[in-house]
């Protein structure tokens, strides 16, 4: 086996690693980091643990969620996965 071959060896599966697992993974992240913060009050949001609410307060690291009239609950700001944006058409049926 030539010296041409191995490097190929090494180098292929470095490059589906990268391509497949860590270029995709960065994405997500940076998109997180975005969304943390761009929150505002009153966004309507959903958690990674899948509870939805809107938010009454943003702190550096946490968040207080109102997940039902007068019911709050405080959560780290990572663990907002994403915000929910309602259509308003769809609220107001066939007119």
């Amino acid at each position: 086996m030539g010296a041409v071959a191995v490097i190929w060896l090494i180098l292929l599966p470095a490059a589906a690693f990268y391509f497949l697992l860590w270029r995709p993974q960065q994405r997500r992240m940076v998109a997180a980091r975005r969304l943390q913060a761009e929150l505002d009050e009153n966004d309507e949001v959903m958690t990674t643990s899948g509870i939805y609410g809107r938010i009454t307060r943003l702190g550096d690291d946490d968040v207080d969620l109102e997940v039902a009239p007068g019911i709050v609950i405080r959560f780290a700001r990572g663990a907002i996965a994403q915000r929910i944006v309602r259509d308003d058409r769809s609220d107001h049926g066939a007119d």
